[in-house]
C-alpha cells in the first residue's frame, strides 16, 4: 500500500508538517523530524529526503516547491548542505535511523536499525546513539586537535565517531575512529 503524502510548509531553514496525523505517522513510523506542539518540524536534509522520496509535498507561500528549488535554497542557507544530504540519504537508504546532531556538535546521530523513537526519560543501552557522524568532502583537511575533539565527544556519550567522506563522484566512505586508552 503506498504511503500517504504529507504536506509540508517551507520556513527558512526547516519545514513543518502541520497535520497532526501526518506528523505522528512520519515520526513514529520512520523517526523523521521533531514533534512540536502543532506538528512536525523537519530539518532541510530530512525535507529534501522526504521530498525526493515522494513522501511529502512542499509549499512556500502556498506555491509548490520543487526539489531543484529546495536544493538551491538549502545551499544558500547551509554551504555544507550537499555533502550533508548525500551522507544523510546514504544512511537512510541503508535503513539506519538518522537524527540531526547539532546539540552534540556533529552533523548526525545514528542509531542501530530497528530502534524506535523514545520519549523523554531513561533509555536502554541499545537505544543510545551508536555513531556520531561528521560529513566532509574528500579534499577536507583538519588538525589532529579537531579530530581528537570529535573522537572524545563520541567517547563521552558512549558512541563511536564516523568520519563520512564524500568524494567527487558523490560516493560516501565511512571511517570509524575510536578512542583507545593505553
Amino acid at each position: 500500500m503506498p504511503k500517504k503524502i504529507a504536506k509540508a510548509e517551507l520556513s527558512e531553514n526547516k519545514s513543518v508538517v502541520w497535520n497532526k496525523d501526518d506528523a505522528n505517522r512520519l515520526f513514529n513510523e520512520s523517526w523523521f523530524g521533531e514533534l512540536i506542539e502543532d506538528g512536525l518540524e523537519l530539518s532541510l536534509v530530512e525535507t529534501a529526503f522526504l521530498l525526493e522520496k515522494g513522501r511529502i509535498e512542499l509549499f512556500e507561500n502556498k506555491k509548490k516547491v520543487t526539489m531543484k528549488k529546495l536544493y538551491k535554497q538549502a545551499q544558500k542557507i547551509d554551504p555544507r548542505f550537499v555533502v550533508r544530504y548525500i551522507v544523510y540519504k546514504d544512511m537512510r537508504e541503508r535503513g539506519l535511523p538518522v537524527r540531526t546532531g547539532f546539540k552534540f556538535g556533529c552533523d548526525f546521530r545514528v542509531y542501530d536499525r530497528g530502534i524506535k523513537p523514545v520519549k523523554k526519560g531513561p533509555k536502554a543501552p541499545h537505544e543510545h546513539t551508536k555513531w556520531i557522524v561528521f560529513c566532509v568532502p574528500e579534499d577536507y583537511a583538519c588538525s589532529f586537535q579537531e579530530l581528537s575533539r570529535a573522537v572524545r565527544l563520541a567517547h563521552n556519550i558512549r558512541s563511536s565517531m564516523l568520519w563520512a567522506i564524500v568524494d567527487n563522484e558523490n560516493d560516501v566512505t565511512y571511517y570509524n575512529i575510536n578512542y583507545l586508552s593505553p
